[in-house]
């Protein structure tokens, strides 16, 4: 029998006193480091050459993670800023991102990836729906604003006119396609899934819809309730840790009561400074026109009355002047203000109340020191769907446009009256002297050969 070797060393019996184990991570990455590197790997709370290092404390990571946020917001208002004084086209892009990756984020919280895998066509039926709601959306958004572009266009004509009908046909075959997928065993997981997908689609989809149609009708009213809201959470915060004393939800343990009356006093002067500024260029007041538009090309159109200057009158016992000028935009943005104020964080609340439903933190991890897009976005929602709504019944004004006589005379007269009105036009624009009487010779002349 051999016999045993002293004072032999094996390479698992160091001298940091672990005898009899195998070597660690941590005892590879200090054989494997020079002496004297400054790169030390630190495992288990232990530094390479087995020194016990300091846990890094609350401080610390509650100050990494303000830089973090700090930095990012940064980026973020760069890019917004950017975009929006590039053209409406590229603030359209972002809003388009934003609810495509609100979507996935609130889809994905909600999902059992076990059971997903099991079941053929889950995820693809949620992506089909986001595809159908936002060719039916955006479809009625392009014919409402560019119907004299999308209905004398060849191609897009059928489109146009048959356009609804398209998309109810396109989501019944998602719907034929879901009841037809149905596996036994898993009916309660699909349904779910199906009502699920509804409300994402409903909560996102279609109020971004109308953040889009804001911007249509011009950038004021995207960005004056956008920017509403996130002056509204800065103001509750600072009120809150300067003097806020009292709990306003539990659902929210930080919000308090005085940082909510605080940030809506604050959040209305700032409204009134910011429409102020905002109605002395046409880039904002003005509707979509030309999508190539940009800040420095900028839109010309006849002001909305709400940006035109007014008199009003004060009783005689508030002040000496009883006249005085104001453009009822300043009214309105009290309503706005109050709206961001007061409704708007209810909106945060309620996915609050769904993230502590699944038990999760946040939506996603698509904005590093923020969580995910929908974080940032679950008071923005429901601000632009009541911006639009506020928009649509006290401030827009109703008049006739070209693409709405175009689709009156496409849809409500024959092809004969349709050629008496061509006939009609063409004859008050000699008689204006906007076109040469030869002009309109040639056009009886023609329109007679056809006929």
């Amino acid at each position: 029998m051999a016999k045993a070797h002293r004072n032999v060393k094996f390479q698992h019996r160091g001298s940091n006193g672990q005898s009899g184990r195998r070597p660690s991570i941590s005892d590879i990455s200090e054989g494997s480091s020079e002496a004297g590197s400054p790169t030390r790997t630190v495992m288990n709370g232990k530094s390479a050459d087995g020194v016990d290092s300091p846990p890094q404390s609350e401080y610390e990571k509650k100050k990494q993670t303000f830089i973090t946020r700090t930095i990012w917001s940064f980026v973020m208002i760069a890019f917004f800023f950017t975009a929006m004084f590039s053209g409406h086209i590229y603030v359209i892009g972002i809003v388009t991102a934003i609810q495509i990756i609100s979507f996935k984020e609130v889809i994905a919280i909600a999902n059992v990836p076990s059971r997903a895998k099991n079941l053929r066509f889950t995820r693809s039926l949620n992506w089909y729906f986001l595809g159908t709601t936002m060719y039916f959306l955006y479809g009625e958004s392009v014919i409402y604003y560019f119907k004299h572009i999308v209905l004398v266009d060849k191609v897009l004509l059928p489109f146009a006119t048959h356009h609804r009908f398209i998309s109810f046909m396109l989501y019944v075959i998602g719907f034929v396609f879901f009841v037809g997928s149905l596996q036994k065993g898993h009916y309660r997981f699909q349904f779910t899934q199906f009502a699920w997908t509804h409300m994402a689609l409903y909560l996102i989809v279609v109020q971004a819809h109308f953040i889009m149609n804001n911007i249509f009708e011009g950038m004021i009213w995207f960005f004056l309730p956008a920017s509403l809201v996130i002056t509204n959470d800065i103001f509750a915060y600072i009120c809150g840790i300067t003097f806020g004393r009292t709990q306003l939800i539990k659902l929210s343990p930080k919000k308090t009561v005085e940082g909510f009356v605080g940030a809506w006093v604050l959040t209305i002067f700032f409204g009134f400074g910011m429409t102020n500024v905002l109605m002395r260029y046409k880039y904002f007041i003005c509707p979509v026109n030309d999508l190539g538009a940009n800040i420095l090309t900028g839109l010309s159109c006849t002001p909305n009355p709400v940006f035109i200057p007014q008199p009003y009158h004060l009783p005689r016992f508030l002040s000496n002047t009883q006249t005085f000028h104001i453009c009822p935009m300043q009214f309105h943005i009290l309503v706005f203000a109050t709206f961001a104020s007061l409704i708007a964080p209810f909106g945060g609340f309620f996915a609050s109340g769904l993230k502590r439903t699944f038990k999760v933190k946040d939506f996603g991890e698509s904005i590093p020191g923020h969580g995910g897009i929908t974080d940032r976005m679950d008071c923005q929602f429901i601000m632009g769907f009541f911006a639009f709504m506020y928009y649509q019944s006290f401030i827009a004004v109703y008049k006739a446009s070209v693409g709405d006589v175009i689709e009156t005379a496409m849809m409500g007269l024959t092809v004969e009256e349709q050629v008496e009105v061509v006939r009609g036009l063409a004859k008050h624009l000699v008689n204006s002297g906007v076109l040469k009487e030869k002009v309109l010779d040639c056009l009886v002349g023609e329109m007679g050969r056809r006929r």
